[in-house]
């Protein structure tokens, strides 16, 4: 039976890096996009421009500028989609959320000693990074669906590194809620399967990638010259490499393909450090 529903897709970090190639992309093949930004003066025109395109491929940018973290702004994010698709239903079209992205990259780059306890770890930056690259994930999701808005075809990612599984000497707080993000998508994934609500969760790891996000970590020349000597394909992961893979796994016929850390990364992982 053909699935006559309206796509959207709800991208968390949807102004830069993964999360804008991956609207795009969805957006040039028939998705509405629904975007979470968070956005000073300096990116707006930015965001202009990823709007402007997204209308140039025939979709509709729905973006809120908000902290993606915060319960209240995410209660009414989500209500102001669930107004647009009553519209839409008036409208006579039958929309659903489709993909639900987490591409949240808002975390503290500190090591966790230091002989200088201001330079290291606290417990604010600790909670703070895990609860927007972490637990925000499952707070979101939980929203999504006592709100209804995610059905039977509905497909969550959430975006993790290899970091999870490896050290850096900065990257330890991102780490450590990268490796809780991945357990998340696990328990999501097996409790929807329980409810048989039809909805898939799964880690996307890109291979090392020049995002915004990477070019903040005091490491990321020595990480992107490492990567760009193990990767056989002599090159580094780019957004659009991740996005092309979002847009191929949220296609029919993959509704069994959950709970996963699936690698975009053209090897790099397995041909070792």
């Amino acid at each position: 039976m053909t699935d006559d529903r309206e796509r959207w897709a709800l991208i968390l970090g949807a102004s830069s890096g993964m999360g804008e190639a991956t609207s795009l992309a969805l957006a040039a093949a028939g998705y509405r996009i629904a975007g979470v930004h968070l956005d000073f003066r300096a990116g707006l025109t930015h965001v202009e421009e990823v709007k402007a395109r997204i209308a140039a491929a025939g979709s509709e940018a729905l973006f809120i500028n908000m902290n993606a973290a915060d319960d209240e702004k995410r209660a009414d994010a989500i209500g102001r989609l669930g107004a647009r698709f009553e519209e839409r239903r008036a409208e006579g079209a039958r929309p659903y959320l489709r993909v639900v992205m987490h591409s949240l990259a808002f975390g503290s780059l500190v090591p966790f000693i230091a002989d200088d306890p201001k330079a290291a770890v606290d417990r604010k930056k600790m909670e703070m990074t895990q609860d927007v690259m972490a637990n925000s994930l499952v707070y979101w999701v939980q929203d999504l669906f006592r709100a209804g808005l995610l059905e039977r075809g509905s497909k969550v990612y959430a975006m993790t590194s290899e970091g999870s599984a490896r050290v850096v000497p900065s990257y330890g707080v991102v780490s450590s809620a990268k490796a809780a993000l991945e357990s998340h998508c696990r328990q999501l994934a097996m409790e929807l399967a329980r409810l048989g609500t039809g909805v898939t969760v799964n880690a996307i790891q890109a291979g090392v990638t020049v995002t915004p996000a990477l070019m903040k970590i005091p490491e990321h020349d020595d990480i992107i010259a490492a990567a760009t000597a193990r990767n056989p394909n002599g090159r580094l992961t780019t957004p659009q490499d991740v996005a092309n893979a979002i847009v191929a796994l949220s296609g029919e016929g993959l509704d069994f393909v959950t709970g996963n850390i699936v690698r975009v990364d053209g090897a790099e992982f397995v041909t070792g450090s």
